[in-house]
Order: structure tokens, then sequence, then C-alpha cells
């Protein structure tokens, strides 16, 4: 009897250690929500267009994208950079302008913590080089179609100008604005080249 006893109080200790340590500890902090997560995340919601279903936080991104590329299709600083684009656009063929709007919602996904997408366009250097990208800028003057970092710093206000087309700015939600503006000022190394 007494064995047993022993026996049953070593197994209930064993099992008390194993149990704890396999429980998360309570003090442990929780993992910080990715960008991705704070615009929508993962929730699937139902596109307005076409209706098909999409992840909330992608809906959030093209919104904010297309809303952003009107903008900077309307500013006359940014304009000449966009030659190609403007025209197509001004002719009602919305190609270029899907596959711009989708590589940079892409862009955007990946570099604000989703896992699910993949952003296949070209280098943000090669993308903002007329030497390696022919929708870039104009046949004319290239080295005056370089990025510069005026026009870096303009393009980021006109994000944030989509942003607010969206009902997002610094008042109602200044992190999640200036967490997006550091996210972008990432890549200024890579597009300004002048």
């Amino acid at each position: 009897m007494k064995k047993r006893l022993i026996l049953l109080t070593a197994c209930v200790a064993v099992m008390t250690v194993v149990s704890t340590s396999c429980k998360k500890k309570s003090d442990d902090p929780a993992p910080s929500p990715t960008l991705y997560d704070r615009v929508g995340g993962n929730t699937m919601v139902a596109d307005p267009v076409g209706g098909a279903q999409i992840q909330k936080g992608r809906l959030t991104l093209r919104a904010v994208t297309d809303s952003s590329l009107y903008v900077i299709a309307g500013d006359a600083a940014l304009s000449k950079y966009f030659p190609v684009l403007l025209g197509e656009v001004g002719a009602s063929n919305f190609t270029g302008f899907s596959a711009l709007s989708k590589n940079f919602t892409d862009f955007l996904c990946v570099a604000t913590g989703s896992g699910d997408y993949t952003y296949t366009g070209k280098s943000m250097v090669a993308a903002h080089n007329r030497a390696t990208n022919n929708r870039m800028g104009s046949s004319g003057d290239v080295t005056s179609q370089k990025v510069n970092s005026a026009d870096f710093d303009t393009f980021v206000g006109d994000i944030g100008t989509g942003l607010a087309k969206n009902g997002v700015t610094a008042a109602n939600n200044e992190a999640l604005v200036n967490d997006l503006v550091a996210l972008l000022y990432t890549t200024k190394n890579d597009v300004v080249q002048r």
C-alpha cells in the first residue's frame, strides 16, 4: 500500500511538472500585431469589386494604393514619372494601372507583414530607373527623370493623402500613419537615384 502511495505521488508530481512546463507563461508578452494585422489582417471580407472573398488587410492596402495612385497621377511634381501610365488611363486603358495597383498592393502586403502574398515585381531600384523600366518617365532626358529626394517626400505625402481618402489620418490613427511612413522611408535609398 505504501509503495502504491509513493508511486501515485511520483506520478502526480511528474504530471504536474509536464503540464506546467507545457503551459504558456502568463507573463510572456503576446507578439505585437504586424502592420498588416493592424489594417485588417487575414479576416476574410467581401471584395466590393467583384464580390469574391479577400483578406481585409489586402482590401485596405489596395484601397489606399488606388487612392494614392490617383493623387500621384494628379500631382504635377510626380506626373513626369508616369507619362506612359497617364496616357493609357487618358485613353481609358486601365491595364497598366491595374498592374501597378496589384504590384504595389502586393509589395505593401509583404512589407507590412502578410505571409500570404508574394511580391514578384521589379526591385525598387529597377522599378524606378528608366534604364530598367521603360514605363518610368519618358524617352527624353533620363537623368532629370530619376527620382530625387524632394519627389520621394512628395510621394510619401501623396500616400498620406491616399490614407486620408480612406479615413486614416494622423489625427485619428497617428501610430498607424507613422508606422506606414517609416515603412515607406525604408525604400528611399533604393528609389531616390539622384
